[in-house]
């Protein structure tokens, strides 16, 4: 068959062959096949037939954006990676876009798991602070998809609420922003598909914040049954002061104990350099370093630390962004050479040009 179609980028048209010759087939979505016979176009009543091939455009555009517009499910690709292509070069030309590789990297599953959950929403967050406008319209559906998927998971786990708050709080701000400052020009689609998010995000913030954490009772071993020693080892296991804070809260003894000045000393040692450390020393009244306020102060000057249970990986070698569960097609003789972790901003960095 000869190449036919609306666009030579395309793939063309779907064809099957049958006893009266080839017909054309339309498929919208998965289940609603439509066939169209070619002797139609041999028809001597061409008024007739340019009429029909006009109401034939007009159905099937509003048959297309009824499934576009009803459908949340997600991008399915066989692949569970992405090629970084920066440039064009004598094989490939053109590059890879930030929406391609929202879409291609399935965080939709990536969220189930707890490693990747956080990773995932500060992804989400930094792209919500400066990105938004960035993105295709199909990666934009797809990023309101999987932060609804986000939120009910919050919903039902009850898993770090207060990192999605933060999120939508920024989210709800950089839309307002370029709906009122930067105008309609910067957002792909109608203005009330953004106003009905807005509304959506709102929503969200109102569920969250009325969340309720049942309190569970046990019949074993509390936390504060804990020898003290082992009480403020798992306080100097934790990376977060506003975990550290929180903890204080339960009890008295978990306040002395959240006071600490060793706890609040090893999180700066943790998060900042030993140079950045000693350039801010607090020192109070008694000749001792305050290591709380001196945590904050650092943290107003330098980045944090950032920590995760699992990362997305580059391969150097194959220019690839992958999950490294599941893997990707590596020619390097020794493929765990190659690889980068990449943090959030990282991965933002890869599709700046």
């Amino acid at each position: 068959m000869p190449f036919l179609g609306k666009d030579w980028r395309s793939p063309g048209w779907n064809w099957t062959k049958t006893e009266h010759g080839w017909k054309r087939i339309f498929i919208y979505g998965h289940d609603n096949k439509r066939e169209i016979d070619l002797e139609e176009l041999s028809t001597e009543d061409k008024e007739n037939l340019f009429v029909g091939d006009i109401c034939e455009l007009a159905s099937t555009k509003k048959k297309k954006d009824l499934y576009n517009s009803s459908t949340k499910s997600q991008f399915a690709f066989r692949e569970k990676w992405i090629y970084v292509l920066r440039g064009s070069t004598k094989e490939r030309h053109g590059y890879s876009t930030l929406g391609e590789a929202l879409n291609r990297l399935d965080f939709s599953s990536a969220i189930n798991d707890l490693r990747r959950f956080t990773y995932v929403a500060k992804l989400f967050q930094i792209i919500a602070k400066s990105e938004l406008p960035s993105l295709s319209g199909a990666a934009q559906k797809n990023y309101f998809n999987i932060l609804e998927k986000i939120v009910q998971k919050v919903l039902e786990d009850q898993y770090n609420p207060g990192l999605i708050r933060e999120l939508l709080k920024n989210l709800s701000s950089t839309l307002q922003n370029l709906m009122i400052h930067a105008g309609r020009c910067v957002l792909v689609g109608n203005i009330n598909i953004w106003l009905c998010r807005q509304e959506t995000i709102l929503k969200w913030q109102q569920q969250l914040n009325n969340l309720q954490i049942p309190k569970q009772m046990y019949s074993g071993m509390s936390f504060d049954d804990l020898p003290l020693h082992m009480q403020i080892k798992i306080f100097f296991k934790l990376s977060d002061a506003h975990d550290i804070i929180n903890l204080g809260q339960a009890t008295a003894t978990l306040q002395a104990l959240s006071e600490d000045r060793m706890v609040w000393k090893k999180l700066c040692y943790f998060h900042f350099t030993d140079k950045e450390c000693p350039k801010n020393l607090v020192i109070t009244k008694s000749d001792n370093v305050d290591w709380k306020l001196m945590y904050f102060t650092l943290q107003k000057h330098y980045p944090m630390k950032e920590q995760y249970g699992d990362t997305l990986y580059y391969c150097k070698h194959c220019h690839i962004l992958f999950w490294k569960d599941w893997g990707h097609p590596c020619t390097a003789i020794n493929p765990d050479s190659c690889l980068i972790s990449i943090s959030p901003q990282h991965f933002i960095n890869l599709f700046k040009f």
